[in-house]
């Protein structure tokens, strides 16, 4: 993109709704994206650091009066400079606090917005980190009205948010105290837990000013700061994005440089609840989910977005390797008919890709119901068996023209008329063994082109008065000898290749188990993974608490630790049992799918035993 689009608009109604056109830029990216929203009080200059973030001096716009630009939430998608196959995905929000606009809901929607679609939330303020600065940040204290981890219906405690939410950095412009705590020189980081510091007791004035610090204390996993000095004289500030950098202070581009490669090497490519990697497709997906749930007059729930997304995202995925499947299967299909250990081979291979298309893709297929639409194939088979049936019926037309034509002007009618079809006819069979040797089909044509001469066969072994009564007889009974034989023939050629179709099938059913079991690991090292990072921050924030003497808090810390783990253990539990059902459903289906074959390979082995073999003679076809 060379310039930002509006992604969230207000409509006339008031109600929030989504462009088409910035849904049709993420459809388009596949790849993994980091998204950095920034969100702040109007005309403090958030939109100046995002078009620092996308490389540029102008993009997102900036203003020069106290009118707010931003409306709504506009998205710019740059390639992530530092993290090759990545999209970077910045979010400009609508300055809070408009004097015009008046709508403390609407600004409340678009801060909750801001921290479901972001893995990295940028807060952007003026001044200092101040009371009255933490004050005007009341939106944080209100996410749990606007934001539901799962089902309305369902009690969760808010302490499960750090576990899905962005990381968080301050960014605080125009600063100009000196980083000094106590007489003591202090970080940037060490000026913000400063800022967050809570007060002892428990009077209402104290429980106020602690709700806002406690909240992002306690929702977000990290926490970083930026001060910026002032970036130019203040005549000038309001025409930033047209100065010269001569003109810009270079204390300042010196922290905007460390803010944006901070950004670049540490922020993380975002993530659905139980870690599924979010694509710019699956980002678009989500914001559309999370608006229309707004407009609705309902909360945005975390659970019910990702049950939505798995459903979308997996039907996507089967097609995706469907297609993989389908799309090599057809290129092969121009060059049927094939051997049928080329054609299993072929079949095996582009079903072991489209497996791993759709395990790249899918999540939460947790019954297996779109893996199990994806077992495909035996059509191509058939068309490879229809195919090779029709060569070899052609061969045969032409190599039995000549014999066609004798038949037709009577010359075996004769006498010693058989011994010469007889010849013509081993004759015909043998170039057509030789020619179509590599035929799937080649016994069963033979088969029934045999059957079809019977009847020829017996006219002119009637017409040959050379032949005695019991010489016919004898002849008669060898035909019938010859047509088992064939017949026989016939059943063992398909006995061979049903074993070579079990031999792949079982193959197949082994490497679908693994790479099953393998995406059931993944997703259970995310799950662990979401946990240890929520668990981290909480020992942390207890830490911290127990070191600044709120020995009260950080006993209901401990309790939420607690809660968290056993959370988790019963999550782990659910999980390995749905992954044990699956792994077991699937070599269910597995085993029926085999039974299948085997009960072919059963009932032709019965009918192969079945039938004595008979000697040879007569019009012999070796």
């Amino acid at each position: 993109m060379d310039k930002p689009v509006c992604l969230i608009d207000t409509a006339s109604d008031g109600k929030l709704c989504v462009q088409q056109s910035a849904l049709q830029v993420l459809e388009q990216i596949q790849q993994p994206v980091v998204v950095v929203a920034v969100v702040g009080l109007y005309r403090t200059g958030k939109s100046y650091l995002m078009n620092r973030l996308a490389g540029k001096q102008t993009g997102f716009a900036l203003g020069s009066t106290i009118e707010s630009k931003t409306k709504g939430i506009w998205m710019w998608c740059v390639p992530h400079p530092t993290k090759p196959g990545t999209t970077l995905v910045l979010l400009d929000t609508e300055g809070l606090g408009d004097v015009d606009k008046g709508d403390s809901v609407h600004d409340t929607r678009i801060f909750s917005l801001a921290v479901l679609l972001s893995s990295t939330l940028v807060l952007n303020s003026r001044g200092t980190i101040d009371n009255r600065a933490i004050e005007e940040l009341q939106y944080v204290t209100e996410l749990t009205e606007y934001i539901k981890i799962k089902s309305p219906d369902e009690v969760v405690d808010d302490g499960e948010f750090v576990k899905f939410f962005p990381s968080f950095i301050w960014a605080v412009r125009d600063f100009t105290l000196q980083l000094n705590i106590e007489g003591k020189d202090a970080t940037e980081d060490e000026y913000l837990e400063f800022a967050l510091k809570l007060k002892l007791g428990n009077s209402i004035q104290v429980n106020n000013y602690n709700l806002p610090r406690e909240c992002i204390r306690k929702y977000f996993p990290s926490r970083k700061c930026f001060t910026f000095p002032f970036p130019t004289n203040p005549d000038n500030v309001s025409y930033l994005e047209t100065l010269d950098p001569a003109e810009i202070s270079k204390r300042f581009l010196e922290v905007t440089n460390r803010f944006c490669q901070f950004i670049f090497d540490q922020s993380q490519v975002k993530n659905l609840k139980d870690g599924h990697t979010v694509t710019g497709r699956v980002l678009g997906h989500l914001v559309k989910t999370y608006v229309d749930t707004i407009a609705s007059g309902a909360v945005p729930c975390l659970e019910n977005a990702v049950i939505s997304m798995a459903l979308i995202e997996n039907e996507a995925a089967f097609q995706e390797g469907l297609e993989v499947y389908q799309s090599g299967m057809e290129k092969l299909k121009k060059s049927f008919p094939l051997e049928l250990n080329e054609i299993t081979s072929e079949h095996q291979c582009f079903s072991l890709m489209a497996t791993q298309t759709f395990m790249k893709r899918c999540f939460r297929d947790s019954d297996g119901k779109f893996l199990t639409s994806l077992e495909v194939g035996g059509e191509y088979l058939w068309d490879n068996e229809k195919a090779s049936e029709a060569k070899c019926e052609s061969l045969l037309s032409v190599l039995s023209e000549p014999m066609t034509e004798r038949i037709n002007q009577g010359f075996y009618a004769t006498a010693g008329g058989y011994d010469l079809f007889c010849q013509d006819l081993e004759d015909i069979v043998n170039q057509y063994n030789t020619l179509a040797y590599q035929e799937v089909k080649i016994a069963e044509v033979l088969e029934k082109f045999l059957q079809q001469k019977v009847a020829v066969t017996t006219a002119i072994l009637q017409a040959d008065d050379k032949l005695t009564e019991n010489e016919r007889k004898i002849c008669e009974e060898r035909e019938r000898a010859v047509l088992l034989e064939q017949e026989i023939k016939a059943q063992e050629e398909r006995q061979r290749q049903l074993k070579e179709k079990m031999v792949i099938e079982e193959q197949n059913n082994e490497e679908r188990v693994r790479q099953v079991i393998q995406k059931m690991e993944e997703e259970m090292s995310f799950q662990q993974q979401e946990t240890q990072r929520a668990m981290d921050s909480k020992l942390r924030e207890q830490a911290a608490l127990m070191e600044k003497g709120f020995q009260e808090k950080a006993n209901k810390m401990a309790s939420e630790i607690e809660e968290l783990r056993r959370n988790n253990k019963e999550v782990e539990d659910r999980k390995s049992r749905e992954f044990a059902q699956m792994i077991a459903d699937q070599e269910r289906r597995n085993a029926e799918n085999m039974e299948v074959l085997r009960q072919q390979h059963r009932q032709q082995m019965e009918a192969i035993n079945s039938r004595p073999r008979p000697s040879s003679g007569g019009c012999s076809i070796q």
